[in-house]
């Protein structure tokens, strides 16, 4: 995925389309919500022109001791984040079920994302509760002062159930959502086949006929609201592929976003209490770059269909989902497979292996930007690599960094290419001896472009 930020943009915009785009993906339960958890986090934990006092977050509800976001995204391990919407209206003190429940997976080893919609009614085990639908979790652990509340028992419980960890969550509520959706220019949605929902619920404990013709829609908050939300059709699986919808709309409308400065304090207040996650800026920064680098065509997303539950009736009277898990568990390892860097060894393991090879380092700067070579040497040492002297290559016009392996050194020749991005077929190997160098790199115009996304 390109960057949508040029060098003609304003550098508080650069990193504010920069934070969208993180929260798109990473929690994108809705659009409006998508703009907002970005302000919010950016508002409320930074500085920027527009913001005289910094609030920094210490007792953030939900979370749980646990190693954070930057260290798992340097060693490019998957990444999970709950998402959560509640059917909380303004005279509700409380607690609220959630309506709606997506787990959101981020891979930085492969720059793929994947989501799977669960759904509301899922019968499953809510740990220390016992059994009940999925979607009480969260009004549980309110209702019993569980600790992290609600949102912790939440993501307990999903962990639980699908097998794997979930590191983070966000929450929104649906009057937050349909003010931000406005506020933001709406969304346009393909709408695959009509709608004709003749009890959805008007807020008031009441129903009305909903129609939603098919075709490309330009929606606003409340419409917007009303297609993620009806039940038309199969109930709850086609509920959720539309919320997926929305999700994928408002990924692509944020990459269009043009967010004008005296914009961001009006959607901040529009925003008000309506949103909660556990992620700080220390991790949304580190999101940043895993976020630019995701495949538009490498994103994945399921629902837990009719195909994989029965639906029953307790002895309670309650309708629910009982999963089939032997049918369910291999979607779940296809969406979120175990990261192959997990097993990868850590920075002072790396340290120790290149220090084994001993391996002898020459670089050079094969570009016109001046100070490239001592700027990379500074960085390769620091990483471990024994860079013995550096210069300017004969030519300044090398396209493709170039590495030249004149001895075996393989670990330090892969790690190499890794950390300067260079491709297999730009590796060299020669049978020459170069006299003291085992190993010589050419520094191309292809780094300045990874040196940039290291910053």
């Amino acid at each position: 995925m390109s960057s949508f930020a040029t060098n003609n943009v304003p550098s508080w915009q650069k990193v504010l389309r920069s934070f969208l785009l993180v929260v798109v993906v990473a929690g994108a339960l809705y659009s409006g919500f998508l703009f907002f958890t970005t302000v919010r986090a950016l508002v409320s934990r930074t500085t920027l022109p527009f913001v005289d006092n910094v609030v920094q977050t210490q007792n953030t509800p939900g979370r749980a001791p646990q190693e954070e976001l930057p260290n798992i995204a340097q060693r490019k391990e998957r990444i999970n984040i709950l998402l959560l919407g509640i059917d909380r209206r303004e005279s509700d003190p409380g607690p609220w079920r959630t309506d709606t429940m997506i787990l959101v997976s981020l891979d930085p080893a492969t720059n793929s994302a994947s989501m799977l919609s669960i759904p509301r009614d899922l019968w499953v085990d809510i740990p220390g509760y016992g059994e009940s639908r999925i979607n009480t979790a969260h009004s549980t652990g309110d209702k019993e002062s569980y600790s992290g509340g609600g949102v912790a028992l939440a993501k307990e419980t999903v962990s639980t159930a699908l097998g794997v960890p979930v590191h983070y969550y966000v929450r929104i509520d649906f009057f937050g959502f349909e003010k931000l959706v406005d506020a933001i220019g709406g969304l346009e949605i393909d709408v695959k086949e009509p709608i004709h929902d003749e009890e959805y619920p008007d807020g008031n404990y009441g129903t009305f006929v909903l129609d939603i013709p098919a075709g490309l829609q330009q929606m606003n908050g409340e419409r917007a609201l009303q297609y993620a939300r009806t039940r038309h059709g199969t109930g709850d699986f086609n509920r959720m592929s539309r919320q997926q919808d929305v999700i994928m709309a408002a990924f692509d409308k944020v990459l269009k976003l043009d967010i004008p400065l005296s914009q961001v304090p009006h959607l901040i207040e529009l925003a008000g209490n309506s949103l909660q996650t556990d992620l700080v800026l220390s991790e949304v920064l580190a999101l940043i770059p895993i976020v630019q680098h995701l495949d538009r065509q490498n994103m994945q997303a399921a629902v837990i269909d009719g195909s994989m539950t029965e639906s029953t009736i307790t002895p309670a009277g309650w309708w629910v989902e009982v999963p089939d898990w032997t049918k369910i568990h291999p979607l779940v390892d296809q969406l979120f497979p175990p990261s192959l860097p997990s097993t990868v060894p850590s920075p002072s393991a790396v340290r120790a292996q290149l220090a084994q090879e001993d391996s002898r380092i020459e670089l050079q700067n094969g570009t016109l930007t001046p100070g490239l070579a001592e700027e990379t040497t500074e960085s390769l040492r620091d990483f471990g690599f024994n860079v013995i002297r550096y210069g300017n290559a004969e030519r300044s016009d090398y396209v493709h960094t170039l590495i030249v392996a004149y001895a075996d050194k393989q670990y330090t020749v892969d790690t190499l290419a890794q950390q300067l991005g260079v491709e297999p077929e730009n590796v060299i190997r020669r049978d020459d001896s170069a006299g003291d160098i085992d190993i010589s790199v050419i520094l191309g115009q292809d780094y300045l472009e990874v040196a940039k996304r290291q910053e």
